[in-house]
């Protein structure tokens, strides 16, 4: 019985793993986007297509937000659903 419940929380460590990795690299990525933001831009119309690089780039930033957001209460939920496991397992060894 032990070595399943090992394998479960192998499997929930892993799992958990995956998607915290996936999780800090698209924070990485957009801190990166981020940087490249400009706060104001003073155009003239020569330099007009620097407004619409920065409009795209906004829209690459947003677009971002929901796959963070749910990566990021995924994360949390994983590990405290290993830690859930692994309290249950000490539990159950008294």
């Amino acid at each position: 019985m032990e070595g399943q419940s090992l394998s479960l929380f192998r499997i929930l460590s892993i799992v958990w793993g995956m998607i915290t990795v996936v999780f800090v690299v698209l924070m990485i990525y957009r801190k990166t986007l981020e940087m490249h933001e400009d706060d104001q831009l003073f155009l003239d119309k020569a330099e007009r297509h620097m407004e619409q690089e920065q409009r795209e780039l906004v829209a690459k930033i947003e677009k971002m937000d929901k796959p963070i957001l749910a990566l990021g209460i995924s994360s949390g939920a994983m590990l405290l659903l290993i830690a859930g496991v692994w309290v249950w397992e000490g539990l159950k060894s008294f």
